[in-house]
């Protein structure tokens, strides 16, 4: 375990990496704590969804959907979200570790930062190294912030603070370096359109879920070679 560590700390790449994006999920999860709060979710149970559910995008989804009552589906949207996470697990079972206590908490720190930081790193070693910094990292960031934000949103109005465009900010700057690819924009704006259009028709959280058929664009055909130029 030493020498793992000082193989992350010699890193300076990877630390800073690490580090940067620890100070964002830092704020989203301020965000989360004061949003749920706010949205009159018992502060006990807003830091115990994080320390056991662990995943940003899923908890802020859960707690609009309580919030507007609509409870079964903040579930089924949650498992649907999250169903990313079993090829996830597959590609980075090797990675986690052999030992049953290394699986246990190696799963729950499984989330897509990550993820994505191990299977960057070029050798096994260092796959298993930045994986367990990265999770551990944003696990304990994730849930100081979130506490900090069940007390802020305890204070004050979370609109007013401004922490409830921490969230979307976030995501908006996540998301900005995949639209560089034309498959992903397409699919983005077409969710976008199909969440803006049913926005105003439909319940709660069910525009969010329709707007996953915006990935069928995917399976659109394209042409390829001198037809697709003519």
């Amino acid at each position: 375990m030493t020498v793992g560590a000082r193989s992350i700390l010699g890193d300076r790449s990877l630390v800073r990496d690490v580090a940067a994006l620890g100070l964002a999920v830092f704020a989203v999860s301020i965000s989360f704590g004061a949003i749920a709060v706010a949205a009159g979710i018992p502060a006990g149970l807003t830091i115990l969804m994080s320390l056991v559910v662990f995943a940003g995008g899923s908890q802020f989804l859960a707690v609009g959907l309580i919030a507007a009552g609509n409870p079964f589906a903040a579930i089924f949207a949650g498992l649907l979200l999250n169903a990313r996470h079993l090829p996830f697990g597959l590609a980075i079972g090797e990675v986690i570790g052999t030992r049953w206590w290394q699986r246990l908490v190696g799963a729950h720190l499984l989330i897509d930062e990550s993820v994505a930081f191990a299977l960057a790193q070029p050798d096994p070693v260092r796959r298993r190294l930045a994986y367990w910094a990265t999770g551990c990292t944003l696990f304990v960031l994730w849930n100081i912030g979130a506490s900090l934000g069940v007390l802020l949103g305890n204070v004050g109005d979370p609109a007013r603070l401004g922490l409830d465009a921490a969230f979307p900010a976030g995501l908006i700057a996540l998301l900005l370096p995949t639209l560089r690819d034309p498959t992903v924009r397409l699919v983005a704006l077409t969710g976008a359109l199909v969440a803006l259009v049913t926005t105003p028709i439909l319940p709660a959280g069910l525009p969010v879920l329709l707007a996953l058929t915006g990935l069928l664009m995917v399976a659109l055909p394209r042409r390829t070679g001198p037809e697709a130029a003519s």
